[in-house]
């Protein structure tokens, strides 16, 4: 029944950014404090108090245009979206409407048909309500902390035609504002949550369908089973001859559906007008160029760069770019050490295990790309192998210390002399002529036990190219 139909999907995004103060106010944004206790008589609505624009703001919403190939407008305006809700004081957001900062901008996203790129309709700035609390025996209140803290709302075109490729634009564009440091990307504190809008239509019919909006999804799963419901939904309405209808609804996380919260609403309905209380936002190109100068290397470039740079797998480069900090872990490393390759197998690796282990972000790593190079130097000159090394690696995270160090006080480094690793190699073989025997009658495979014993013996001290090579002659006869 779905293959009848070509689905059509358009996310809007909220960013909350990550300004100490609101946006037309200075009241704190910090997340998680005693309701109402970061409010003033702006964000509370009080008659006569006036909106001041916080400039990073600004800053913040001209960096994100830059990223995603926005043209950023030289004027744009705030308006005010009049609606009646508890949780919105003033009775309207002030918002942007018909001159928002940024528009047409594009992702650029990986799908299993290769690459696509997805519209970005506009970015324009907007303040946020404030949030009810229900399910209390005196009733419902207002938390009106978050009234008026500084969002972003990126609006893309209905470009999506899957689940999948609507997941991944959300991640491509997640990982955007958080590498840019304009959005912490917490899903679950609501700094970065969806709409969906989702309609189907016929295969070959030009006109879009009839689309449902699905309100403030804060997790990629649940954006995904949402989208996925909807889509079956609505094919289950048209086969059985009904009508969707344009509606805004809820998804339940408990049974997976969704709902009917209210007819959907369009612009009209919101009544919008410049707000008379701000003047036009006037951005030089001085100051544009001024952004564009400042914005760190996004991930697409860094992959491409970590590729070409250092020689690894694109899987590698793509794994330690996900994340910002990982990727700046990483490429001091190399450059402390410079064998590439080796550095990402250590930092996707140990390093990550212990992390994770530990519950534990990289930039609270107690093992520095200073310290974590100077082992792997070690390593390098063979004065520890890399088994030694992971007990050298825990030691480090433990106690702050260098390998040097650690080697010296736990009398790791390697044995390469001959002299010290031949009778180890002759006590095993003598204990072992069974096996001995067995593989100078072709049983080759039995070399890694022989390793693994001498190994055991030495307390892993021995080296092993230099084991390996004493080995061989010694079962050969020589």
């Amino acid at each position: 029944m779905l293959s009848k139909y070509e689905v059509v999907i358009g996310l809007e995004v909220h960013a909350q950014l990550t300004t100490d103060t609101k946006i037309f106010c200075n009241c704190s944004t910090t997340f998680g404090n005693e309701p109402n206790s970061q409010t003033c008589p702006v964000c509370l609505g009080l008659p006569g108090a006036l909106p001041v624009l916080n400039k990073k703001v600004v800053e913040y919403a001209i960096r994100t245009g830059l990223a995603t190939e926005c043209t950023i407008a030289p004027r744009s305006i705030f308006a005010r979206k009049n609606y009646f809700y508890p949780d919105l004081p003033k009775g309207y957001q002030i918002s942007q409407f018909e001159l928002p900062i940024c528009e047409h901008g594009r992702l650029d996203i990986e799908t299993d048909d290769g690459s696509k790129t997805i519209g970005i309709t506009r970015i324009h700035m907007e303040e946020d309500a404030g949030k009810l609390l229900h399910g209390n025996e005196a009733g419902s209140r207002v938390d009106l902390n978050r009234a008026c803290t500084p969002l972003m709302e990126i609006v893309s075109e209905p470009d999506m035609r899957s689940s999948d490729e609507a997941i991944a634009y959300l991640k491509k564009l997640h990982q955007i504002v958080v590498y840019l440091g304009v959005c912490d990307g917490n899903l679950e504190e609501g700094s970065f949550r969806c709409d969906a809008n989702v309609s189907i239509r016929p295969w070959g019919q030009k006109e879009f369908g009839t689309r449902a909006e699905l309100k403030n999804i804060n997790s990629f799963r649940f954006i995904k089973q949402a989208i996925d419901y909807e889509i079956e939904r609505q094919a289950d309405i048209l086969e059985e001859g009904g009508r969707v209808v344009q509606e805004t609804r809820l998804f339940d996380t408990a049974s997976g559906t969704t709902r009917s919260m209210r007819g959907k609403e369009e612009a009209h309905d919101y009544r919008y007008f410049p707000d008379p209380d701000l003047v036009p936002l006037l951005v030089s190109e001085e100051w544009i160029e001024r952004a564009r100068r400042e914005l760190p290397e996004l991930p697409a470039a860094k992959i491409e760069r970590f590729v070409e740079e250092y020689d690894i797998p694109r899987y590698d480069a793509e794994v330690l770019a996900a994340e910002r900090a990982i990727a700046d872990y990483y490429d001091a490393l190399v450059k402390l050490h410079g064998n590439g390759k080796l550095c990402s197998n250590w930092v996707m690796g140990e390093v990550q295990r212990a992390l994770n282990d530990n519950g534990l972000e990289i930039n609270d790593c107690p093992v520095t790309p200073q310290l974590l190079a100077g082992m792997l130097k070690r390593i390098d000159d063979n004065t520890i192998s890399g088994k030694i090394a992971k007990k050298v690696f825990d030691a480090m995270w433990k106690s702050g210390k260098d390998a040097d160090t650690i080697i010296e006080e736990q009398g790791l480094k390697q044995v390469t002399d001959l002299s010290a690793i031949e009778p180890l190699v002759d006590e095993v073989l003598a204990a072992n002529p069974g096996q001995v025997a067995e593989y100078r009658g072709g049983k080759e495979k039995l070399l890694g036990f022989f390793v693994g014993q001498i190994m055991k013996a030495s307390k892993g001290k021995a080296n092993p190219a230099t084991l390996n090579e004493l080995l061989k002659k010694k079962l050969a006869g020589e």
